[in-house]
């Protein structure tokens, strides 16, 4: 069994299960990714919740892992060799679990790049854009006056969605019959524009049909219903 001792992380966060994959996170879009992605994959996992309302995500220990102080983060005691493997960033994250688990990614390698390219989609566009929007919307930027920095990414958030719908006219995941990686980085940001950020009639949500209808089937995958919960969050 690994030392993860000598990982300064499990210092403040002690593994009680170390033989088990260690999640750092919240559950907020980028973080439920992983933890929805552990829970489709059956993986063996120990979450640790990461409480921004404590700022320890700037401590020293979780800097240690992730110097960019964002969630989520993993520690691997199996990892590539058998040799602990810690990561960040959550695209990343879901790539080496799809790699480890040889599962949620097409093998064929110009289908798997196809693949690729939606995550990578999800992580340069739908997640940045999505975000700001709802700091414009719900959070400070609700009361600036000017409403020009908002309305540019209600515009962008639409025609995101967009892409989406017409990504989906005729396929029932991303990439079709096969639900993967793609749809896990994807659908948690759209569920939480419509209803975290109660973004939906800003951003013409109605209008999207084939997005509609892949997210509701996203919600009821019973690995998505517990992974949007995990790490449970403070009572």
């Amino acid at each position: 069994m690994a030392d993860l001792s000598t990982f300064a992380i499990t210092h403040k966060w002690p593994a009680t299960q170390p033989d088990r994959l260690q999640l750092y996170s919240l559950p907020t879009p980028n973080g439920v990714k992983v933890s929805i992605a552990l829970e489709e994959l059956g993986l063996p996992y120990e979450p640790h919740l990461v409480r921004f309302d404590r700022n320890e995500q700037l401590s020293p220990e979780f800097l240690s892992l992730n110097p960019n102080n964002k969630i989520p983060a993993i520690l691997d005691p199996d990892g590539p060799g058998g040799q602990p493997l810690a990561l960040f960033e959550s695209g990343a994250i879901l790539l080496y679990l799809a790699d480890k688990t040889g599962r949620l990614m097409p093998a064929a390698p110009a289908v798997r790049y196809e693949a690729i390219q939606w995550l990578m989609f999800q992580m340069g566009g739908v997640g940045p854009m999505f975000g700001q929007l709802g700091f414009f919307h719900k959070f400070a930027g609700k009361d600036f006056d000017d409403k020009r920095p908002r309305d540019r990414y209600v515009a962008e958030s639409h025609r995101l969605l967009g892409v989406l719908d017409q990504r989906l006219n005729g396929r029932d995941w991303i990439m079709g019959a096969d639900y993967s990686m793609a749809d896990i980085a994807i659908w948690p940001w759209v569920n939480n524009l419509v209803g975290f950020y109660a973004a939906a009639d800003l951003v013409g949500y109605a209008d999207f049909a084939q997005v509609q209808r892949v997210v509701a089937a996203f919600l009821a995958r019973p690995a998505v219903q517990r992974g949007l919960h995990i790490p449970a969050r403070p009572a």
